[in-house]
């Protein structure tokens, strides 16, 4: 089990096993999620990692195709 001690400040320094797990580096920032009496520790990523995250492979869709394939979707729901 992983600890760490509050400073009287209220700081602490996370463990090396949790910043190596997150992929953590100086200036890195996290999210804390509190659920009830349990807190996840999370890595806030910039939107730009997810760049190239999708792959397509097929032809170039326009906008009026995309359009006309949501409003084609919304009308079945």
């Amino acid at each position: 089990m992983l600890e760490s001690t509050i400073t009287s400040k209220g700081q602490t320094t996370l463990p090396r096993r949790v910043r190596e797990r997150l992929s953590l580096q100086p200036g890195d920032k996290v999210r804390y999620l509190i659920d009830g009496d349990a807190v996840r520790i999370v890595a806030v990523r910039p939107v730009s990692e997810l760049f190239g995250m999708l792959q397509y492979d097929g032809p170039p869709v326009t906008l009026e195709e995309m359009d006309a394939a949501i409003a084609e979707r919304a009308a079945s729901a």
